[in-house]
């Protein structure tokens, strides 16, 4: 049982948190993870991060700064509840449409229930799908956003590459993470919160501790910030680079097809 991050050559595929599984399980097991956290992930959310994560996603979305003009398309994967989709669409002046892409049907329909009230469905396309494949022809889409959801797809070289593969030329890839904290004292603090604090919190929300361990030690096995740099870069991506939110607790990573 390894609490050692992975490389850039992989690792995450059979990893289920701290638990090494056989290849090919690791995506039923964590679909069953967000079917059971749908309906409270956003409250999870707030609680897992203390709220930043609602700061770390204004500043993702102040670094992509989506143009206002008819016809800019994004592509949000992992985003089935649509906090991401909804950002993009708003600083766009309600000028872009996201599609927002989703493995779980689950969150897909906490997502498009909250479009609705907030009458952005017209800007938005719901899409059931793998993001390892991706249902969409190449360069089809000028921006790929992806907050917190990388780390739970099994293969990531493989996500990656489908990103490079339907984003347009001139096209720009953001990842929103949990990445390698790097301060001092604040490690320590962190994991402290991380493995004691949250499960608990999860249980009294959701009624259940399990998804919110796996959560918590997936996190610790994420490549750190140079070595997910380097599989972006491998993936064929340009201008490669990351900036650490609240000490490296989340990164964002960028990367263009040039």
């Amino acid at each position: 049982m390894s609490e050692s991050r992975t490389s850039a050559d992989g690792g995450m595929e059979t990893s289920y948190g701290f638990r090494e599984v056989p290849g090919g399980e690791k995506q039923g097991l964590v679909n069953q993870v967000f079917h059971k956290v749908a309906k409270r992930y956003d409250i999870m959310n707030d609680v897992m991060s203390m709220g930043m994560h609602r700061v770390w996603k204004d500043a993702m979305i102040a670094a992509l700064n989506p143009r206002k003009e008819p016809g800019y398309k994004v592509l949000d994967v992992a985003g089935g509840t649509g906090d991401i989709a909804f950002r993009i669409v708003e600083a766009s002046g309600r000028q872009a449409h996201a599609t927002v892409l989703d493995i779980n049907g689950s969150m897909l329909g906490v997502g498009a229930e909250r479009a609705e009230k907030k009458k952005l469905s017209a800007n938005l396309t719901f899409v059931e799908a793998n993001a390892e494949e991706l249902p969409f022809e190449a360069a089809s889409f000028d921006a790929y956003t992806i907050a917190f959801g990388i780390r739970n797809v099994p293969r990531i070289d493989v996500a990656l590459a489908e990103a490079y593969r339907v984003l347009k030329r001139g096209g720009r890839l953001l990842v929103l993470e949990f990445s390698e904290v790097d301060m001092p004292l604040l490690d320590k603090i962190y994991d402290a919160w991380s493995f004691n604090a949250i499960p608990q919190f999860g249980k009294a929300i959701t009624g259940d501790a399990e998804p919110y361990q796996y959560l918590v030690e997936s996190i610790r096995k994420f490549p750190n910030q140079e070595n997910f740099a380097a599989m972006i870069r491998q993936a064929g991506f340009s201008r490669v680079s990351f900036t650490n939110y609240t000490g490296g607790i989340a990164a964002l990573h960028s990367g263009w097809k040039l």
